[in-house]
Order: C-alpha cells, then sequence, then structure tokens
C-alpha cells in the first residue's frame, strides 16, 4: 500500500494548479492539517494560488512574493503565520533578528496591505536590513 505522502502526490497528478477549491478536497479527501499538506503542496513543485501557498517564511524573498500575492481578504492567513513566527522565536535554532523582522513585514502588511509594496522597497534599500540579509544567506 502506498505512504499517504505517495497517496497525495498521485492525486495531485488530477489539477494543473491548486486552488482553494482542490485544497479544501485534498484536505478532505486524505484528512490532513492544513500545515501538512501545504508543505507537501509546496515540495510538490505543483502551481499553487496564493491562499494555498501561503505566507512563506524560509527567506524575505519568499516572504515579500508570497505576501505581495495576498490580498486583503487573506488576512487571516496572515496573522496564522504571523503567530506562527512568534512561535517560532522561542526556538534556539531560530535567528530571532531575522524572524522579528519577517514579523515586522508582516505587521505592515497586516496594517496596510496597499502600502506593503512600496514600505518593502523601502526597507530593503536601508543599511540595517541590508546587514540582516547578508547575515540571512550566511550558512550556520
Amino acid at each position: 500500500m502506498a505512504s499517504l505522502k505517495q497517496r497525495i502526490a498521485d492525486a495531485l497528478r488530477r489539477y494543473p494548479r491548486i486552488d482553494s477549491a482542490e485544497f479544501a478536497a485534498l484536505r478532505h479527501e486524505f484528512a490532513v492539517s492544513e500545515s501538512y499538506l501545504r508543505k507537501l503542496l509546496r515540495q510538490s513543485g505543483q502551481p499553487l494560488a496564493p491562499a494555498v501557498e501561503g505566507v512563506r517564511q524560509d527567506n524575505f524573498d519568499h516572504l515579500e512574493r508570497t505576501l505581495l500575492a495576498l490580498s486583503p481578504e487573506h488576512r487571516p492567513l496572515v496573522l496564522a503565520a504571523k503567530q506562527h513566527a512568534r512561535l517560532a522565536t522561542r526556538s534556539p535554532r531560530v535567528d530571532r533578528r531575522i524572524k522579528g523582522e519577517m514579523i515586522r513585514w508582516m505587521d505592515v502588511w497586516l496594517s496596510d496591505p496597499a502600502l506593503f509594496p512600496a514600505w518593502v522597497a523601502l526597507r530593503r534599500r536601508t543599511p540595517d536590513f541590508a546587514a540582516m540579509a547578508r547575515t540571512e544567506s550566511t550558512p550556520p
């Protein structure tokens, strides 16, 4: 019998792109959590709707790209990502400065999604962000 991960991978072949309806159908079909399914979908390379991909926090480029793709109706998704980021700061393996910066980006997006594109462009040009971005790209 195929593993759950393999069965989900097989099911993905039915869809050219995963949007909210397909995401809900896959969750129902396989009875898995949103976070686990989202993780598998991201790993699959399958094209994902912004609401399905969620807020990526693996680096600043992904964070910016995914926040820019979301609309104000996705506020709950960003709030959940922000809460996840706050919880992550408790881990000794997480760079708290970087995660704190990511939380700041989500705070700006939450306060005014329309302002976020201009704000992030300016923020990326600041010396303290440039120093932090160098730290982010340096392997531990």
